[in-house]
């Protein structure tokens, strides 16, 4: 029997056993060792953010943020419906309220007319997911949360390297989010980051990092003792995973190389299938600057969508559909609301099959995808 093609699987690094060794060698398995240090500086570069500070994940790097831009009880917060929990429960967690928006599209991202829209008088920030590592129209966002006041916050997740025109990804903001969770493209198993893009931010950031003490400080010896300072929590990740992802950012070239060759397979594979079966790729909206996180079709409906991923199962294939809207979920109606009707957004998550990606893939398997995909033609309801 052929072996199953898994939807997404881990890239192993060299060096990672080397620094993991290193680390249960030394007396230091705590949080803000020497590859904490290493991993922040190779990510700075790669991000280009002029300051960055490691967490245990990307769900706590948007706790983080929405304390930084001191969202309370009563504000709203506007982000899209078609996105991963994270972010409202980042601000659930402040007593704010989510205000959902849809997306403009078959690029996944939010419809930044809408969030003009969503925007009030109680409005604190806006978050604003790049989907598959394909960015968000950056500058029609900045001057609509700049007109309004308020504070934009890049969920970053899926876009580390991403470029929009002069911006890059997670930079834009006054903070921007990353995700190392094993399904990313760099990843420490569990795993996360915030990119400080305010200065006026970071001594706070710093602090409420540190379970809300200015130990940090005290480490560098610009104060003699460290005291409770603020709010705060243990956002700090231990140096075993800061190991591991110190050796994956040192092999970020490689992985993008690896993945783009994924990406751009399936674009040029599929584009003729696409047309006969009036499918939407990913590759037909989204530019050379992407991060090569995702690829995906849009099929023309649902029946399309579950008989594309079922097909491909018994071809050994594991594809995938992606985020229930947010508004429709039982803690979305609870604790958010919506400023439209979201059927943009609806129709993209009932339409969505995302395929294999990741840096493994050998060309047989590449084939094997491309073959599995071709090979099915939804039924037409005359």
């Amino acid at each position: 029997m052929t072996d199953e093609i898994v939807f997404s699987r881990p890239f192993r690094a060299p060096g990672e056993l080397t620094n993991l060794a290193a680390v249960l060698d030394s007396d230091h398995s705590h949080g803000d060792g020497a590859f904490t240090a290493s991993a922040t500086e190779r990510l700075r570069g790669i991000s280009g953010a002029g300051d960055a500070l490691l967490t245990t994940s990307c769900t706590h790097a948007l706790e983080m943020s929405m304390l930084l831009v001191d969202v309370r009880p009563g504000d709203e917060v506007v982000l899209p419906s078609f996105t991963f929990t994270s972010a409202a429960i980042a601000v659930v967690a402040r007593g704010a309220t989510p205000v959902f928006v849809d997306i403009e599209g078959p690029s996944g991202n939010l419809d930044v007319g809408q969030v003009a829209e969503a925007i009030t008088p109680r409005t604190r920030a806006v978050i604003a997911m790049h989907y598959g590592g394909a960015a968000v129209d950056l500058d029609a966002l900045l001057a609509v949360t700049a007109e309004a006041g308020v504070a934009l916050v890049e969920d970053n997740a899926h876009g580390l390297g991403g470029r929009s025109g002069g911006h890059r990804l997670g930079t834009a903001g006054v903070l921007g989010t990353q995700s190392f969770h094993d399904t990313k493209n760099v990843h420490c198993g569990e795993g996360g980051a915030l990119l400080v893009n305010d200065p006026a931010l970071w001594e706070r950031a710093e602090i409420i990092r540190e379970k809300g003490t200015n130990r940090a400080r005290f480490l560098r010896g610009q104060v003699d003792k460290y005291t409770w300072q603020d709010e705060g929590s243990s956002y700090l990740p231990s140096e075993l995973n800061a190991a591991v992802l110190d050796a994956q950012l040192a092999a970020f070239d490689e992985i993008q190389e690896r993945r783009l060759r994924v990406w751009t397979a399936y674009a040029e594979g599929l584009a003729e299938w696409a047309g006969d079966v009036g499918a939407t790729l990913v590759s037909d909206t989204v530019g050379l600057e992407h991060s090569a996180h995702l690829f995906y079709a849009v099929m023309g409906d649902h029946d399309g969508q579950q008989g594309l991923i079922a097909h491909l199962r018994e071809a050994g294939v594991r594809a995938a559909f992606h985020y229930v809207p947010l508004d429709s979920s039982p803690a979305g109606r609870r604790f958010g609301r919506t400023a439209h009707q979201l059927d943009r957004t609806a129709a993209f998550s009932s339409q969505l099959v995302r395929l294999p990606l990741w840096a493994g893939l050998s060309d047989a398997q590449i084939e094997r995808v491309i073959e599995g995909v071709t090979g099915y033609r939804p039924v037409r309801v005359a």
